[in-house]
C-alpha cells in the first residue's frame, strides 16, 4: 500500500460505513478490498466485494438516505472519502467524472435487474415444485 495516498487506512474487519447510518459522502477504494453485507436478525449476508478504483456510497451524494449495506475492509484497505462539496467541485473541473459515475451506477442497476430476473425464475421453479409435491401427496 502506498503511503503517499490521501485516503484513510482501514484495518482488516474495520467498518467503513454501517447499514442504517445516514450517508453524506461517497468513497473511492484506493487500495485493498472491501465487502458489502447486510445484517438481518443477527445474520450477515455478503452481497459483493469491491477493489481498487471502485466507488461506493455514491447515492448519498444525491440524496441523504440511510446506507443500504455495511461496508467492511477485507484486509487492509485505503479509502478516500469525498463529500458533496468536493464532489461538485471536481465535477466542475472534470465533467467526465459525472459521466463515469453514471456509467458505474447504470452497470449496477443492470446487474441488479439481472439478479431479480434470476431470483424470480428460481422462485417460480420452487413454487412449481411445491405445487407438484402437493398434487402427488
Amino acid at each position: 500500500m502506498s503511503e503517499a495516498a490521501l485516503g484513510r487506512l482501514y484495518e482488516d474487519g474495520e467498518i467503513v460505513v454501517r447499514q442504517g447510518e445516514v450517508g453524506d459522502c461517497l468513497y473511492v477504494i484506493q487500495d485493498g478490498t472491501v465487502e458489502f453485507l447486510t445484517e438481518e436478525d443477527g445474520t450477515e449476508v455478503i452481497l459483493r466485494t469491491a477493489g481498487a478504483n471502485e466507488v461506493f456510497g455514491e447515492m448519498a451524494i444525491f440524496e441523504r438516505q440511510t446506507r443500504s449495506a455495511t461496508v467492511r475492509a477485507r484486509g487492509p484497505a485505503r479509502i478516500l472519502t469525498v463529500d458533496k462539496k468536493n464532489f461538485m467541485r471536481r465535477i466542475n473541473e472534470d465533467p467526465s467524472l459525472a459521466f463515469n459515475l453514471v456509467v458505474t451506477m447504470s452497470h449496477r442497476v443492470r446487474e441488479l435487474s439481472h439478479e431479480v430476473v434470476q431470483l424470480e425464475a428460481e422462485l417460480r421453479s420452487l413454487r412449481a415444485g411445491a405445487g407438484s409435491a402437493h398434487a402427488d401427496g
